[in-house]
């Protein structure tokens, strides 16, 4: 049989694979050999789903609801959830009708690019940041424009990083993220609202990935001055696009459920899109969904940010004694962001380190090249979604290969 080439588009080409995968990968073939592996490299809250949600779930497997098509913007009955978990997060009224309920963020995000941007539009987002934007963004044809955002930024984009990359060429969109991935910093609502009214005064869709809200700890910056679940855009822009998520505060990552909030214009070209790519999100998880909004769900929710709090508190405390600098400020997500070039050792980057990290102490990192393919080389991420206990041992173990590197110096 003669053999023939197989063609990859270009676009596909054009997207990076997670360098932590290769952790990942390995991380499992050393706990499958009886290892003590103390995974931080991903961002999955282990509390899993709420008891309401799964109780539901297991309920209507037995109760005779439907669970073959619904709407592609999702049952109204959560939809209507949704609605009043605004009022009661946000004092906001957001009809039901405007809840498109997607197959997790990442389906979020995918319909409202389809739908906002054309190939070649520009659209500008923070760097370091989480790097599906970015690759969504060019496999569809958009010209991604990287805001360098460091320290004196807060790692969030501000407006003269706007008018520097509009002056060079029109920007079609603004992505933003409050929390944000991998750093945890939020915009405080000053920050938002002129990012808000300098979008709206170019023409440029604001694009806000809430996923994170409330995961937020008190006495930050941004939880100071506004609201303390985060502040949602659509609150300073109602043509905002929100995208959010049952993944992070519910502990509901596998569901595969979250929703947008988008104006009705792209509302509307967003439906017909799954209409033809989707269909609808999982509909056992819609119905199971509800329940996140009762009040023993939301109790749920805030013991496990109470955790993700005791973790973050362990690792501030620890950071000058690990040799970690420039630390972007944690307000919020379950994410410390460090340099670690003072202490690399004999390592080159952070992706050397983190693997030396994982064979001599059984910790698993994320190097930083995954969020920001500039310096990201020079930092790790440490994610608090394991829970206080297993950071706290975590830290034990990255000190004393913090020692040895230094003794070996």
């Amino acid at each position: 049989m003669t053999q023939r080439s197989i063609h990859i588009s270009e676009r596909a080409q054009t997207v990076r694979p997670f360098a932590v995968m290769d952790i990942v990968s390995r991380v499992a073939e050393l706990k499958a050999a009886g290892e003590d592996v103390i995974s931080l490299c991903v961002g999955e809250p282990g509390q899993g789903a709420p008891a309401a949600v799964r109780e539901r779930a297991s309920e209507i497997m037995r109760d005779g609801t439907d669970l073959g098509y619904v709407p592609v913007t999702g049952i109204r009955e959560l939809r209507e959830a949704l609605s009043r978990h605004y009022r009661r997060w946000y004092d906001l009224d957001v009809p039901a009708d405007r809840f498109f309920i997607t197959t997790g963020s990442s389906g979020g995000f995918l319909l409202a690019f389809l739908a906002a941007f054309d190939v070649g539009d520009r659209v500008a987002l923070a760097r370091p940041g989480y790097a599906a934007y970015k690759n969504i963004l060019t496999a569809l044809g958009c010209e991604v424009v990287e805001l360098d955002c460091g320290v004196e930024e807060r790692f969030q984009p501000t407006v003269e990083l706007l008018e520097a990359a509009q002056a060079e060429a029109p920007l079609r969109g603004l992505m933003i993220a409050s929390p944000a991935n991998p750093t945890g910093t939020m915009l405080d609502r000053d920050s938002l609202i002129a990012l808000s009214q300098w979008c709206r005064d170019n023409g440029v869709q604001l694009i806000s990935d809430e996923i994170y809200h409330g995961i937020t700890f008190p006495g930050t910056q941004a939880t100071e001055s506004g609201n303390p679940n985060g502040e949602t855009a659509i609150a300073y822009d109602p043509d905002a696009i929100v995208i959010s998520s049952f993944s992070k505060y519910w502990g509901m990552t596998g569901w595969r459920l979250g929703w947008a909030i988008m104006p009705p214009e792209i509302h509307q070209a967003a439906a017909g899109l799954a209409g033809n790519i989707t269909l609808c999100a999982p509909v056992p998880a819609q119905h199971a969904g509800v329940a996140a909004f009762s009040e023993a769900a939301y109790a749920e929710g805030e013991a496990a940010v109470a955790g993700f709090a005791a973790a973050r508190q362990y690792v501030l405390d620890a950071v000058d004694e690990l040799g970690w600098k420039d630390l972007a400020p944690c307000d919020g997500a379950f994410y410390m962001y460090a340099d670690i070039t003072d202490v690399l050792g004999p390592y080159s980057t952070a992706t050397e380190w983190c693997a030396a990290l994982l064979e001599e102490e059984r910790v698993a990192l994320s190097p930083g090249l995954d969020f920001d393919n500039v310096h990201g080389d020079e930092c790790v991420r440490l994610s608090l979604a394991a829970g206080p206990d297993q950071i706290f041992a975590a830290l034990t173990r990255i000190r004393a290969f913090t020692e040895r590197l230094r003794h070996a110096a």
